[in-house]
């Protein structure tokens, strides 16, 4: 998250783009596919269950996780440390927690901070049995660093979830065609599951990779005079007024790249290749 921008501004684009992308929807289809027996593996002979959420926003995929671990191994009590760095989505999720009955048992730990200043603060810090990172490993500074300092964190048979934007996606190739023009504000260095899987080879972990497809509905972005398709091509492009933002060639050249590279066309409609990768890696 940009510490330049007025937090309410990024918080509201960033809600809009989940309603307009069907986003959230397509990583808790995957989240219910392949959690529950990878629950009952973390689970096995443990008497109680540590989960870490780093940049958890305003929790709406943890409060599936927790319920989906719950169900998993109904007897161990649960403890959830959160950590994020925009106080508005903190407490977004804390109300959230607060009316989702499933999670009355659960106890949790609110870390209002960055996933940097966590690390930072890690003296005799606690270790967990499943931690995860969703659509949140562009903001790290190093990739290989923070991967190494939350695999350090888990317990035996634990595993480390990351959910990021697929290689050859929609969002990889725009990107990283305009790099130079994109990477400049909160995101300086883009990653997709590519960049991931290679780091995580070189550090000699063991992962496995599931899809997450999605596609979302881009048309508006192409009408001028659509307020949708202008917020819609902002949160894409990491900037709170995108007309505003690029030059008219940079405009031009992104939305060529976003119909034309990006995006599959049905029925007179633009739809963006918004596939994710749900990836595992072991302790």
């Amino acid at each position: 998250l940009d510490k330049a921008k007025p937090a309410g501004t990024y918080v509201n684009i960033f809600q809009f783009y989940l309603e307009k992308s069907g986003e959230h929807a397509a990583i808790v289809k995957c989240l219910q596919n392949v959690l529950p027996a990878e629950f009952q593996r973390i689970g096995a002979g443990k008497s109680s269950l540590d989960v870490l959420g780093v940049g958890s926003g305003g929790g709406e995929i943890d409060v599936q996780i927790l319920s989906l671990l719950q169900s998993a191994c109904p007897s161990a009590p649960i403890t959830a440390d959160i950590v994020e760095g925009s106080s508005e989505l903190t407490a977004n999720f804390k109300a959230l927690a607060a009316k989702t009955a499933d999670l009355k048992n659960i106890q949790f730990s609110w870390h209002s901070m960055s996933s940097e200043d966590y690390e930072k603060a890690k003296g005799g810090i606690k270790k967990f049995d499943f931690i995860h990172m969703i659509q949140m490993i562009y903001y790290v500074k190093s990739l290989a660093e923070s991967i190494k300092f939350h695999h350090s964190l888990l317990k035996n048979n634990g595993r480390l979830m990351i959910i990021v934007e697929a290689a050859n996606s929609g969002w990889d190739i725009l990107w990283k065609t305009y790099k130079k023009e994109l990477c400049v504000c909160s995101i300086t260095e883009y990653r997709s599951s590519g960049e991931i899987a290679a780091c995580l080879k070189d550090q000699g972990l063991k992962f496995e990779e599931h899809p997450v497809p999605n596609s979302f509905d881009i048309t508006e972005c192409f009408d001028r005079s659509s307020v949708t398709g202008e917020r819609l091509l902002s949160f894409m492009t990491g900037r709170e007024h995108f007309y505003e933002s690029f030059s008219p060639e940079v405009r031009a050249g992104i939305l060529d790249v976003l119909r034309n590279k990006c995006s599959t066309e049905k029925d007179g409609r633009v739809f963006f290749n918004g596939n994710l990768t749900c990836i595992f890696v072991h302790a």
